[in-house]
């Protein structure tokens, strides 16, 4: 069973557009960009969602070593089109262990990265560090993207923020000590211009934080 969609918010279920409205309703936050029922990651999964979606689907081209493709989330509907993406991988951390990284671009106010970061959103806020310099540089699309350390968030998990091709690109990784794969300047493609070789891209099972933030 594929599931219903819900709000990218909170989770909650969501109404779909009808007699009273025209747009996804949360009863908690009002109008919202509904967030698909998250299916096992493939090949043909990230096809649909870089199909459908009018923001980037970050993912870490190529993969860090060990590390796979672990499920992809899209908010948004047939209509307006995908407004967030979350793509999250899932590897050996720098430290040792298992580590995972969830990649989210997002138009401002849809609230699905401040929710798997686990901050009072819908956005970055006070809580992103604009005020010291960017402890993260990732190549995103071919250019140098800064990200700030946003405070606040769960105690398991680093997060960071800033804004690439005009849109907020979030970056949270788990556990915290894992956030360290990001100060390699990371490498990020925008899957949309992407060409064959996303056929070869290596699966892995489905993550559950990208199911339950």
């Amino acid at each position: 069973m594929r599931g219903e969609p819900s709000c990218p918010k909170c989770g909650g279920r969501v109404r779909a557009p009808g007699l009273f409205a025209d747009t996804w309703q949360c009863d908690l936050h009002g109008t919202v960009h509904p967030l698909q029922p998250v299916v096992p990651p493939s090949v043909e999964a990230l096809a649909v969602a870089v199909g459908r979606t009018k923001v980037p689907v970050w993912m870490p081209w190529p993969l860090p070593v060990g590390w796979l493709f672990s499920g992809v989330a899209c908010a948004g509907d047939d209509r307006s089109g995908g407004r967030a993406t979350a793509v999250a991988c899932s590897g050996p951390g720098p430290l040792g262990g298992p580590g995972e990284l969830i990649l989210v671009a997002e138009e401002l106010g849809v609230g699905l990265g401040a929710r798997y970061a686990g901050v009072d959103g819908p956005d970055p806020g006070r809580g992103m560090r604009v005020d010291q310099p960017p402890p993260v540089k990732v190549l995103a699309a071919g250019r140098p993207t800064p990200l700030w350390h946003v405070t606040g968030s769960a105690s398991d998990r680093a997060v960071f923020a800033g804004e690439a091709r005009g849109l907020w690109l979030w970056a949270i990784v788990w556990p915290e000590q894992s956030g360290l794969l990001l100060y390699d300047e990371l490498v990020l493609t925008d899957l949309r211009d992407a060409g064959a070789e996303v056929d070869l891209l290596p699966c892995g099972t489905l993550s559950p934080r990208i199911i339950s933030p």
